[in-house]
């Protein structure tokens, strides 16, 4: 019961300080690769986080920029995934970098990342609760085009407001 009492109380203190990201940004590069942080959420990274995230690939085509901590935890299960998942840890880790927000509030988003998912000038920010979606906004607007031709998957079928 203390184990279980402990393990509760743990979770707690990990969920009290963390920030929920939502919403989109429409944002542009400039011409040296970096990124404005939204002012919405550049003071709950500066803040909770220190301005530490990490940026990595995601196999739909996007940058996933999570706040350091969060990125630690994760990092920590895809690095003990069996050797059968090898090629998606490449994705994940072997993507990964480590920035800092500058004292403008910006991060540069590095020239292989940018590259890999095809990121130029306009770029679309999404939060999703616990991290952020990168998109080129052109890619983005393309990939939800596509899902809405493709209709909704069986699990949406009960989903209402």
């Amino acid at each position: 019961m203390f184990f279980f009492t402990r393990l509760l109380i743990s979770i707690k203190v990990q969920v009290k300080g963390t920030s929920v990201f939502q919403g989109p940004s429409a944002l542009n590069l400039d011409a040296k690769g970096r990124m404005s942080i939204p002012a919405r959420y550049r003071d709950a990274l500066s803040e909770q986080y220190q301005g530490h995230v990490t940026l990595t690939r995601h196999p739909d085509g996007c940058l996933l920029l999570f706040p350091r901590p969060t990125w630690e935890a994760h990092r920590e299960q895809i690095a003990a995934w069996p050797i059968q998942a090898r090629d998606w840890k490449r994705i994940f880790l072997g993507n990964a970098f480590d920035v800092d927000l500058d004292s403008a509030g910006r991060i540069l988003i590095a020239p292989e990342l940018r590259n890999a998912v095809g990121i130029e000038r306009d770029i679309m920010m999404l939060g999703m609760g616990s991290h952020f979606e990168i998109w080129d906004a052109a890619r983005l607007a393309e990939n939800e085009a596509n899902a809405k031709a493709a209709g909704a998957p069986d699990v949406l079928n009960n989903f209402s407001f």
